[in-house]
């Protein structure tokens, strides 16, 4: 064992070798001399526990590896042939090259995100995005937090702090990253006091359930998820009345956050922002990137005394935006001005817009393409999704390329895909490599086809 160790080259030595001069150059020697140091770290501790040696090319390799982990970009662009357009996985919403364009200059420079230009002193943040979302959904207020849990958690923490929160046992439910409601209700320190069953919950179950303690009748909205058959479920209007009855606030967590429906689009049985308000629910809150097609963000709109409390609260500092995604939410919403700019400016509703012969026309393009690369397909039909936690019943009629013929297995392709500098996630569906047309663009064609090819499948 000592003999192994002191065959491990010095940090000194390695610096010097000639496999790691573009290394230097590049990156200079501190981040090449901790690469080194960790890599011989982790050989000692190999020697220790019985293993071999590194030999000097996977030594290298490995300080090499290391390097490239730290300073290359893990986050990457992918084209995404899924067929799911907000793929959670994949950051939801695409935010486009029109958004890109109008938060160049903000990004670029410095700005007046809490200076108030007219009287020349601090300002607020939430100034420059309320005017702006008070037009679009008809709140009296609104404020905006980093995510939907963020703007649940908030409104839990002020009214129902030490307090109880109502809530349908049928809208217990569990968002991405097994973040659940009743989670972030006791982190929020309010009492759940679970109403009604798993499939039927009827208006006297809640008023029943009141007690001197009640601060909040929450209501979900089962974004991720449908239950069908016996079911039953109480209507807001009724929510409503019964919450003004009580002295109580109504709270109506939307999730996915449809502002308004776009005309055209399957959207019709999705509950929109504008309209529940109109029904006099006290608070909204709702995610800004599902089907708003916004940045990551959480959107609180309501009555105003209640949406002022909840922007002078101790964790509203805590939970509020930067720059960055107060001037792209600010950008995506200037598109909801004019409906007719909703398809051409907001892509998750441009792909949910597109029809069978503009499909038909983007799988066959691909198809002559991959023909160039020795490469046969086929154009089959498909069924995509909107996906990232919205309209769970919802399939969109769609088209999909499938590789016919592979050399390969369509799991080895499809695991290589991934691996690119710009990764393809493509579908294994069967045993089969499909890639779904509703979720790609037309300038990603040449790449996919150019990919394949070198991949040889």
């Amino acid at each position: 064992m000592k003999e192994k160790l002191r065959k491990i080259p010095s940090v000194d030595k390695l610096l010097l070798h000639p496999n790691f001069t573009e290394t230097l150059k590049k990156y200079g020697h501190d981040l090449l001399k901790f690469a080194i140091r960790e890599v011989l770290k982790k050989e000692r501790e190999n020697i220790l526990n019985g293993k071999n040696i590194f030999s000097d090319s996977e030594r290298i390799n490995r300080i090499n590896n290391f390097v490239n982990n730290i300073a290359e970009n893990s986050l990457k662009p992918v084209i995404n042939a899924s067929g799911i357009i907000l793929h959670t996985n994949l950051a939801r919403a695409l935010l486009g090259k029109n958004v890109l364009k109008n938060i160049s200059p903000i990004i670029e420079n410095y700005s007046n995100l809490e200076f108030d230009l007219q009287k020349g002193k601090r300002g607020h943040r939430n100034t420059h995005i309320s005017k702006i979302l008070k037009f679009i959904t008809k709140a009296e207020d609104a404020v905006v937090v980093n995510n939907n849990a963020a703007a649940v958690m908030l409104i839990l923490k002020t009214f129902a702090s030490n307090g109880e929160a109502m809530i349908s046992r049928g809208e217990l439910v569990e968002i991405g990253g097994s973040f659940r409601i009743p989670d972030i209700m006791d982190a929020s320190g309010a009492k759940m006091v679970e109403v009604g069953t798993t499939n039927r919950t009827r208006i006297s179950d809640y008023e029943n359930a009141i007690t001197k303690d009640t601060k909040i009748i929450l209501k979900a909205h089962k974004s991720n998820y449908f239950i069908g058959g016996f079911t039953e479920e109480v209507e807001l209007e009724q929510l409503v009345r019964l919450a003004k009855k009580h002295n109580l606030i109504f709270i109506y967590d939307m999730g996915s956050g449809l502002l308004r429906k776009p005309k055209g689009l399957p959207l019709q049985d999705e509950p929109d922002v504008q309209t529940t308000l109109k029904m006099g629910v006290d608070i909204v809150s709702f995610s800004g990137d599902k089907l708003l097609g916004g940045p990551q963000a959480g959107i609180i709109a309501g009555k105003e005394a209640l949406i002022l409390k909840l922007a002078k609260a101790p964790m509203m500092r805590a939970l509020r935006v930067g720059k960055l995604t107060m001037a792209a939410l600010i950008s995506v919403l200037k598109s909801y001005l004019n409906d007719e700019k909703l398809t051409s400016e907001i892509p998750i509703f441009e792909m949910m817009s597109r029809n069978e012969k503009y499909l038909l026309n983007l799988a066959e393009k691909l198809t002559i393409r991959l023909s160039t690369h020795g490469i046969n397909s086929e154009v089959i039909d498909s069924e995509a999704q909107v996906g990232g936690g919205t309209l769970p019943h919802l399939k969109l009629n769609s088209k999909a390329v499938k590789i016919v013929a592979l050399k390969k297995s369509a799991k080895e392709i499809h695991h290589k895909l991934l691996q690119l500098d710009r990764p393809i996630l493509a579908i294994l569906r069967g045993g089969d490599l499909l890639f779904d047309v509703q979720t790609i663009f037309e300038n990603e064609i040449d790449y996919i086809a150019e990919m394949m090819g070198k991949i040889e499948v």
